[in-house]
Parts: structure tokens; sequence; C-alpha cells
């Protein structure tokens, strides 16, 4: 959940470590710092509570500079944020470590540190790891050879860095269940824990396996993999551009994002729609065989990505007619599922990295499953490259903490999917040109109905003055009500819950009163009816409603409710995304009018990448 930049040159690597953590200041931290060697001083460590402008405010006071360094940016997991929690962390005679990931057994380790008589300046488990290789490197006397010792001592995940003033040539990395990549350059080498981090001076990289520790200089790699064997990772060229992560004419990340939807999708469509058909080959050359045999689906993901494979159950057993589960990973991993013959294990996630979404993923191919799918916005994530079947979404960049575009592209691939499996499950080829050309239309709809943000500008402002939101909707739209709620806590921190409608008078009903405003979804669907009865039931008990509706719902606005009307003719398999974009533009302006930091919210992070 932090971010790693780590170069090796023969020029001043301090401004390319310092654009690498402004390109992952997305992922969200609470310090960041640096340290460096230019081969004939001491090492030099500057590090700062905030954000990475406070680092740069200090290096301008304190000229660094350096042809071997590391930097961080640190999300607290142990220890409060503070300069002494913050990386690096240094041991003695001048080793430097930063780290991402927890050390589950860093206690046990601290107190036999404690008895070989080394002192902790932080409450982290980071330093721990840099007392212990500081230990090994007096035994063995080989940096290298020290982090391998060390990292077969260390329970947890981690993904870790290592410079030593006694070899000032050399960086030294591993893995274990947290994304690093070395970044390709002409006699000089990066390292960091994602791509966009080094797109400024690289587009070629290499991408480490669990268990490798790998030694990086500026002319050379060496990879040993978990057993200590030599071997060769392949290297790729990334499909990221360097300028994708820029605001552009927007104020914010997330507003760009919300309104780069139409051209988002359309790119997830693009090349795997055709003449009214789903190229399912698409989905890897595997797809065909495995959808014909597919009896069951089981989803796993986190967050927003759990809400888009809780609408894909809804369309897959509606439209396919077979099964389908939907599980919260870090809830799966730690059962014993029970696997129906012939299902496919589905994983979403933004980045690909998402620790419990990869542990579910490693755990499910012992448990005999037909295949693996994996859909996801980043082509060099763990998560595709460890799945037998993928769909990337091709959203882009996605800064802003609260995902945006990466969601509605993820229900475009699911809606792909959908109709991949619904072919070899009884639809006709009339029925899979009638669902593509929905799926053509979303473009289109989805740059209508963001039109309505000047009205969802004004709407934003009854928000002004509450502390508490009701979220409603019925069947596939009641995840979409779940998403709604959940970027408006995200980002303004108005307490939301969302309920599927039919719920209320279960309970709900009994937090409903003029200070709580109840916001709606009401597609004209089979079940606009059940709605319309539920949102009765609110007026009756003095609650405002905000109602997001199709223009012949027959929802008319009165007193005490308001109807925004968005475009009409949606479809069941269009309007979970059309209905997606307005709860996201309410969020967005209400954040606005709260004064919060829409892009980067208090304690959270963009990609999860522990557990």
């Amino acid at each position: 959940m932090c971010g790693i930049v780590a170069a090796v040159a023969e020029r001043n690597i301090v401004p390319i470590l310092m654009e690498g953590l402004r390109r992952l200041e997305y992922r969200g931290y609470d310090s960041a710092g640096l340290a460096v060697l230019n081969g004939t001083e001491h090492l030099k460590r500057l590090r700062t509570v905030g954000k990475v402008q406070a680092l740069q405010d200090a290096i301008d006071q304190s000229p660094t500079h350096g042809q071997l360094g590391i930097a961080h940016t640190r999300w607290a997991t142990h220890g409060v944020p503070s300069e002494r929690n913050a990386h690096p962390h240094i041991s003695k005679d001048g080793l430097a470590i930063v780290h991402n990931g927890i050390i589950e057994n860093y206690a046990e380790l601290r107190a036999e540190l404690t008895r070989l008589g080394y002192s902790f300046t932080s409450e982290t488990d980071t330093e721990v790891i840099a007392h212990r290789v500081h230990h090994h490197l007096g035994l063995l006397g080989d940096l290298f050879k020290a982090v391998r010792a060390t990292v077969a001592e260390l329970e947890g995940a981690y993904a870790l860095v290592v410079l030593s003033e006694r070899e000032p040539d050399r960086l030294i990395l591993a893995r274990e269940g947290c994304p690093v990549v070395i970044g390709l350059g002409v006699e000089e080498n990066f390292v960091a824990s994602d791509v966009s981090a080094l797109l400024p001076v690289t587009r070629r990289f290499m991408f480490l396996e669990e268990g490798d520790v790998a030694e990086v200089r500026r002319t050379s790699i060496k990879v040993l993999d978990r057993d200590g064997n030599s071997v060769e990772r392949a290297a790729r060229d990334s499909e990221l551009s360097a300028d994708a992560a820029e605001k552009g004419q927007y104020k914010h990340f997330m507003l760009k994002e919300i309104h780069e939807q139409p051209r988002a999708i359309a790119n997830t469509l693009q090349e795997r729609v055709a003449n009214g058909r789903l190229l399912e080959a698409a989905f890897g050359p595997a797809a065909t065989e495995v959808f014909k045999r597919a009896e069951h689906v089981h989803i796993v993901a986190c967050g927003t990505s759990y809400h888009a494979g809780s609408v894909a159950r809804y369309m897959i057993e509606q439209i396919c007619k077979i099964p389908c589960t939907v599980e919260i990973a870090s809830e799966y991993r730690y059962r014993n599922p029970v696997v129906p013959k012939n299902s496919l294990f589905v994983t979403i996630s933004q980045s690909g990295e998402t620790a419990d979404t990869l542990a579910a993923l490693r755990l499910a191919r012992q448990a005999g499953y037909l295949s693996s799918l994996a859909i996801c916005n980043v082509p060099e994530s763990s998560l595709v490259r460890e799945s037998e079947l993928v769909m990337l979404t091709r959203a882009g960049p996605e800064i802003g903490v609260a995902s945006t575009k990466a969601f509605t592209t993820q229900l475009a691939a699911l809606s792909m999917l959908v109709i991949a499996i619904a072919k070899h499950h009884g639809a006709d080829g009339e029925r899979e040109r009638g669902l593509v050309q929905r799926l053509i239309e979303l473009p289109g709809l989805v740059e209508r109905t963001l039109t309505l943000d000047p009205v969802i500008q004004n709407l934003a402002l009854r928000f002004a003055d509450k502390h508490h939101a009701l979220f409603l909707g019925r069947g596939a739209l009641h995840p979409i009500a779940m998403e709604g709620s959940l970027k408006l806590k995200e980002i303004s921190y108005i307490h939301a819950e969302a309920y599927a409608a039919g719920e209320l008078k279960h309970g709900p009903l009994a937090l409903v009163d003029a200070d709580m405003p109840v916001i709606a979804v009401a597609p004209n669907n089979d079940l606009l009816e059940k709605l319309k009865s539920n949102l009765m039931e609110v007026r009756a008990r003095g609650g405002e409603l905000i109602v997001f509706a199709d223009p012949e719902s027959g929802i008319e606005a009165s007193e005490g409710v308001t109807v925004i009307h968005l475009p009409k003719h949606v479809s069941y398999f269009q309007a979970p995304i059309i209905y997606t974009v307005p709860l996201q533009l309410l969020s967005y302006h209400v954040a606005i009018l709260k004064g919060t930091d829409v892009d980067q919210p208090r304690n959270l992070a963009k990609s999860v990448t522990v557990e």
C-alpha cells in the first residue's frame, strides 16, 4: 500500500526518485523519505511527514544528490505517522532499506535483535529487516547473501530494496506477496513498486516472481529464485503512456476520470465486439472451451470490484441461466469452499496487486476449479500473469483513490463475459447481437449522462450540512447503490449505507428522518413498481428522497421528492453503468463542498497490497 522507487545510474538520481514518488501519491501515504549515496560521501537520508512536496522542500533546503538511492511513501501499519517511523530505515554502517508489506513475526525478530545489541528508533516492522540484514552482512560479508538469509526468516508479505555504504554500486531487492518491478535503462536501472513511477525514464520492465531476490547494478541484473537458482525474467514493454497520469483541464483526477468513462468503456469494447458478435478469443485461446464447459461461476474481489462482481451475478443467472456466487476475497481465503463441478473462478481487481484477491487466486489453484479468469486494468500485474484467462479493462491509469472508470470498465468487461458464457448456454445469434448492440451504445449513453453534471453540482448543496445518507436499489441496481454509498463515504466522509430497497421495513426504516437524505436509483425495469412502494415508505416517515430515474418511470417530483431523469430506454443490461455515473458525480461535488482531499482521502490507499 506504499510506494517504492530506487535507481542506480551515473547521473543524479534524486529528481528521478522524487518524480517517481509523485506518480505514486495516488496509492495513499502519510510520510515520505529518501536515502542516497554518491560514491564518496556517507549515506544521506531525508524524511518528512505529510505530502511528497514536504520532502521536496527539505531537499531544496538541504541540497541532495547521488547516483544510488532509494525512496518511499509510507502508509502507516506499524507505528503512527511520524518522521521516525518514515522510510528509509537505517541500520549500522550506512545500510538502508525501504519496504512495502507487513512482517508478521517482527516481534520475535525484534526481541532477538535487541539481545544482539541492536537499538531501535522506530515502531516499525521495517527497521527489524534493516537490522537483520546488517546482522547477516556481518556474518556473510556480502549484501546479496545477507538479504537472502534475511528474507528466509521473514513471515508475511514484503517488497524491499536495500543499499549499503559498503557496496555503493548496487541495489538488492526481494519480493514475496507485494509487487516490485525493475525498469531497464541504458547503463542505468531503476526499481519501483508500480510501473507508472518509472514511465518518464523507461518503458521496458522486468517483473520479479514470488520469492525472487535480485541484484541491480547500472549495467547488469542478477535474479535468484526461491530455491537459489539463477533465473532469467522476461523483459516487457509497458503499454502505459507517461502523460496518462496528468490532470489536464480538471481540478482533480477523480473528476477527470469520471469524464473519461465514455472513452474508457469504448477502449474496453474495442476489437472485442464486431459485426454483432463477441470475439470470445479476447479472453484467451482456451476461452471457448472453458465457457462451453462452465456450469458455475465463482467471483472473488474486494471493495468496488466486489460490487462489480455482485452486479455480474444478476446478469449471469438471468441471461446465462447458470448459478453464480460472489465473495469478498478476504473472507474466501479463510474458509474451505465447496467447489461445484466445472466452476470458473473469476477475480476482479483494478491494480491486479490486491493482496487478498491474489491470495484467493493462489488458493483456488488447489481447489479444483475449471479455470481462472482475471478482469484487471494493469497488464503487467501479478493477477494477470498468474491467471489462465484474462480480460484487460483498458481504463488507463486511475489515480484517484475512489475508483470510477475502473469500476465502469469492469462492468463492461463482465458484460462481455456474460455474453461469452451465454453463447454456450442457450443464447442464439439474435440474442447475442442484441446484447452486443447494447454494449456498443454504452459510451454514448454515458456521454449523455455526464451532461447532468451542473444539475448534480447544484443538488450537492443539500448535503453540505448532512452527516448521514441512505442509498436504495433493487436487483442489479442494489450493488450500484452500494457503490454509490461507498463513494460518498470514501471522499466526503459522510456516513452512508446502502440497502436493497425491499429491506427497508426490516430495520433501516428506523433511521429515516428529515436529516437523512435517501438516494434511490430507479431504472424502468421489472422491479420499478416494487421500488416505488419502498420510496413511499420513506416519504411517509418524513424522509427526503432524491431519485435518479428513467423519464418514463412515472416517478414525479413533489414536496420532499427530487427526481433527476437519466437517458430513457436504458436496458437492463446497460442500467448498472449508466446509473453509476450520477452517483459518482454526486459524491465528487459533495466532497468539494466538504473541503476534503478528493483524490487522496484520509486513511485510504489506491492499491491494497497488504492483508
